[in-house]
């Protein structure tokens, strides 16, 4: 059976989390797995899967900060971020003289590619968002895009195919008619399902994302906690930490919760506070929660334009991190229909295996 390398981005756990069913999947099959990873991505991954086998691989600086303003960080940090890529490049090149692969799947990391390897890119980000005002960005940013994409022999795009039930909207939507051919749309892909579990907890606060946003969300998050009656449950969405207290008897924080764990949770609350990262709207979807307030991460035009998405299509109610007002906002997010029916993750990644993945390794 064939060897897979699977690399994915750190930038918050998301990235990581979707390629768990991916990866469950290829051990299902019989194939041997490497994950080529750093950080808390990493470290996930190997709590997840303790017999794969893993390389440390460094991957980007984060362009977050603690204020509103990501492009101008994206565009000062260009050559730093072009000296990484470039020593991305080389530590794919020194991964595969040591070892011998049959595939690789690289989740948003552009430098993870060989061209004696067939190699995959797994994204939902065909089309950038940003403020209509520097759209020659915009159009910029796709064009890059698809002259990068274009060094892998297909792109997944964990959504559904283009139209009304695209998770994704217009960022999962290819910029030319031609580029769906080089696109396999894999429908959600999410570790969490939909269990028959009582909803007896209150509330579930998922607190995760790239530093420092993830810290600071936790920072406004855990003092308000008291102002809201019943049981709650915190997760920190970090695996190096340790749980923490708060002056709350109601309230239990949780540093990392493994995937049981985590899928347990999600039925099990009755309201959900996360933010609007692709990842955790995809586990939204499969468990089929109504009843969540979306808080984007401040900056991130990607969670900023899919929490305005959601809010316009009557989906889900969202709030800016500065204005965020638990006990008014939850009860304005009540309101919200949640996301539509759609295929679950199970047989779309059996799909995915049999029709882009099987090829490449048996």
């Amino acid at each position: 059976m064939g060897r897979v390398l699977v690399s994915p981005l750190n930038w918050g756990l998301g990235h990581a989390t979707r390629d768990i069913p991916v990866i469950r999947e290829l051990l299902k099959n019989g194939h041997e797995v490497t994950v080529a990873a750093t950080g808390s991505a990493l470290l996930a991954l190997r709590r997840e899967f303790p017999d794969v086998a893993w390389i440390d691989a460094p991957d980007y600086t984060a362009p977050y900060g603690t204020g509103n303003h990501l492009l101008p960080r994206i565009v000062w940090n260009l050559p730093g971020l072009y000296r990484e890529l470039a020593a991305e490049r080389r530590c794919i090149s020194r991964i595969l003289a040591k070892d011998r692969y049959d595939l690789i799947l690289s989740d948003n990391r552009l430098g993870m590619y060989s061209e004696s390897v067939p190699s995959l890119f797994i994204t939902h980000q065909l089309h950038f968002h940003f403020p209509p005002v520097i759209w020659p960005v915009e159009i910029t940013a796709l064009l890059l895009n698809r002259l990068l994409h274009g060094k892998y022999a297909r792109i997944i795009v964990p959504d559904n195919p283009p139209g009304p039930a695209a998770l994704a909207g217009k960022l999962s939507r290819p910029i030319l008619r031609s580029s769906m051919e080089h696109c396999f749309f894999t429908g959600i892909l999410a570790t969490a399902e939909k269990r028959d579990l009582a909803e007896d907890l209150d509330y579930l606060f998922i607190i995760s994302g790239p530093e420092p946003q993830r810290t600071l969300f936790e920072q406004i998050v855990l003092p308000r906690l008291p102002d809201l009656p019943g049981r709650k449950v915190v997760l920190l969405g970090s695996p190096g930490k340790g749980a923490t207290t708060v002056p709350d008897p109601e309230t239990t924080v949780i540093g990392y919760a493994d995937t049981e764990e985590k899928i347990a949770l999600l039925n099990r609350a009755k309201f959900i506070v996360c933010r609007s990262g692709y990842t955790t709207m995809m586990e939204l979807a499969e468990v089929q929660k109504r009843n969540a307030l979306l808080v984007p991460t401040p900056g991130q035009t990607e969670q900023e334009y899919l929490a305005a998405y959601y809010r316009e299509r009557g989906w889900f109610f969202s709030q800016e991190q500065g204005r965020l007002d638990l006990v008014s906002d939850i009860k304005k997010a009540e309101g919200f229909a949640g996301f539509p029916a759609m295929p679950e993750t199970a047989g779309n990644v059996r799909r995915l295996y049999r029709e882009v993945l099987a090829p490449y390794v048996e």
